[in-house]
């Protein structure tokens, strides 16, 4: 009995130990010092890495990723863009046609670990580091590493020369060690689109010509001293040096990213219990204005998304110029600028939710770039909604997904972002669907317990990388529902939502209403009848995959709740109180939250 009880003991010991051990992660502490020569464009830096393994694997090897080396002809970016049907038209065959002197590079001069030189070995993108000596478990070891970088001309994100006229977006510019996780290594060849890497710290320091002011990740530790570029009245004092050296410093975060240019103005301001948000731009015809006017929108956009979804966590936000379109990075975004006001605020929206869906909720965008780009969609629409006085914000994103389906280009959601067949299929699945996947849910679950949730995930998982599984998890938590039927089904699947009207008729003083499934995808439904003196009247219909239903607490409509209709039963038929005479209208989800593809035969109107 004695020995049972022990290994009984021991085998609890083991799985205990395993559930706290499964979601270790990685930690990254860098330190660099790199020199931007603006005449050749290019990089001379020195890197420290001391790399914490708190995994239970001992690793023989590491890989870095090597971004700018995408930008050269005959690249995986550059066969991919050239043989897709529809390539990005930033890219299309532009990298085939690059110069030596316009491409991108970045050569590993020398790569120690500890002290002893590693062997490594470049293939395209990536870095392949063989360890002189193993990184145990709950251990770490320091790599130092020199590097010499040519910054290509602006293509993608990365580059030189924006068409705005920006001198250097510094983006995807250093060597960047890769995730390992629970799931192994995540190193990915830069093809095109999303990003993955480890938490950690950064302290920059970036030599440059002085008469260029940086913006970028992290807090400037060293205004003062270099008296350039943060005054308040943004006006940039030239110093006589050669040369300027800015030191940033960036806490708690998985990248870092910088701009450049010698005619940035700098505008600022404090928000009252938030971030002090900076804005950086060439002053012009095209720009001035509504720059100017964008200030005031970001400070209500960080409030939103403050209240809505958790608080922002750092202490400044900046949103830069630059890039070649919009693309988030920790505690800044690069955004092109000679915009409408309209389209300025939508992408300084859209880019700036990312610093609460992938900026601090770290999850695997090359995995699941629904959990940062849908989830920034949905998050940034209803913030615009807000600002802009729109009724129903989520409206294009359902446009978008019809036009997908009828086009036969729709794929599954659940495959990684590089391998989807066309970018059409990949734009209207991460953004649109990512964004309607949650406002679904919204519909599932309910209002309250829906925003509720979302705050309990942004404080549970922040600073961590959430898998779905982990945000479901949530939602089920808060609503005491079960979920995970409607994630296989809209994100592991291509089914689709189709419910019908078949017939309604009378049975005395009471209403038969029949209903049917079309397509294969089923949900819980609400109808909604309208009664000849104006009032409505709400009838739920559970789905059992859900074991349960949502409240309607506080709805102003009075529902009543009939029998659960199981998924395998392709028709239902209900009964109302209500005399089919004194019925003047039938309707399956007034509100439109289900992406039925065939409105017309849900609604009847009754005679």
């Amino acid at each position: 009995m004695k020995i049972r009880f022990a290994l009984a003991a021991i085998l609890l010991t083991v799985v205990v130990s395993f559930a706290q051990d499964y979601r270790w992660q990685q930690q990254a502490e860098y330190t660099m010092n790199v020199r931007l020569d603006t005449k050749t464009h290019k990089v001379a830096g020195d890197q420290q890495v001391i790399y914490h393994n708190n995994s239970n694997d001992t690793l023989t090897k590491v890989y870095y990723h090597l971004y700018f080396n995408a930008f050269q002809p005959g690249s995986m970016m550059d066969v991919r863009s050239r043989n897709l049907p529809d390539p990005d038209p930033r890219v299309g065959d532009r990298i085939s046609k690059l110069s030596d002197s316009e491409i991108g590079y970045q050569h590993i001069l020398s790569l120690t670990q500890d002290g002893s030189d590693t062997k490594f070995e470049v293939n395209g993108t990536l870095l392949e580091v063989n360890l002189p000596k193993p990184i145990y478990p709950h251990s770490k070891t320091t790599f130092k590493m020199k590097f010499e970088s040519q910054v290509p001309i602006q293509i993608r994100r990365s580059g030189r020369d924006n068409k705005e006229g920006i001198a250097y977006s510094m983006t995807q510019w250093y060597p960047k060690i890769a995730e390992y996780d629970f799931k192994g290594w995540h190193a990915y060849p830069y093809i095109a689109r999303e990003f993955h890497g480890v938490w950690g710290d950064y302290d920059v320091k970036i030599t440059v010509n002085p008469d260029f002011t940086l913006a970028g990740s992290g807090v400037l530790q060293n205004a003062n001293e270099i008296g350039h570029g943060y005054e308040d009245k943004g006006v940039s004092v030239k110093k006589s040096k050669n040369e300027l050296t800015w030191h940033f410093i960036a806490k708690k975060v998985h990248d870092f990213a910088w701009t450049a240019d010698p005619d940035y103005r700098h505008t600022k301001v404090q928000m009252p219990n938030g971030p002090q948000l900076h804005f950086f731009f060439q002053p012009g015809e095209k720009t001035t204005e509504n720059w100017t006017k964008l200030m005031d929108y970001g400070v209500k956009h960080f409030q939103f998304m403050n209240e809505r979804y958790g608080k922002y966590p750092y202490e400044t936000y900046s949103v830069i110029q630059g890039g070649d379109g919009g693309m988030e990075y920790p505690m800044c975004t690069l955004i092109t600028g000679e915009r409408s006001l309209g389209s300025l605020v939508g992408v300084m929206s859209h880019e700036a939710a990312h610093a609460w869906f992938q900026g601090v909720l770290g999850n695997n965008e090359s995995l699941y770039p629904w959990m940062d780009e849908g989830f920034t969609d949905f998050a940034s629409n209803e913030s615009m909604g807000e600002m802009f006085k729109e009724i129903d914000p989520q409206r294009s994103a359902y446009q978008a997904y019809f036009l997908l389906v009828r086009k036969g280009l729709q794929e599954p959601l659940g495959q990684h972002s590089d391998h989807y067949n066309t970018n059409t299929a990949y734009g209207i699945a991460a953004y649109s669907m990512g964004a309607m996947f949650l406002n679904q849910l919204k519909y599932l679950i309910g209002d309250d317990v829906f925003y509720r949730s979302m705050r309990k995930y942004f404080n549970t998982w922040k600073f961590k990388h959430p898998e779905p599984n982990d945000f479901l998890r949530v939602l089920e938590k808060e609503s005491g529902l079960q979920l995970h039927w409607f994630y296989r089904d809209w994100i592991l699947s291509t089914k689709h939502i189709d419910y019908g009207i078949e017939k309604i008729e009378s049975k005395g003083n009471q209403t038969q209403i029949d209903l049917k499934r079309i397509g294969d995808m089923a949900m819980p439904i609400e109808v909604v009848l309208e009664l000849k003196d104006g009032t409505k009247k709400g009838v739920y219909l559970p789905l059992n995959e859900m074991l349960g239903q949502k409240s309607f607490k506080g709805d102003s409509l009075s529902w009543s709740v009939e029998k659960t209709w199981n998924w395998v039963e392709p028709t239902y038929t209900f009964t109302v109180e209500q005399p089919k005479s004194n019925i003047v209208k039938v309707t399956i989800d007034p509100k439109r939250y289900l992406p039925d593809m065939d409105y017309s035969n849900n609604e009847v109107i009754v005679k």
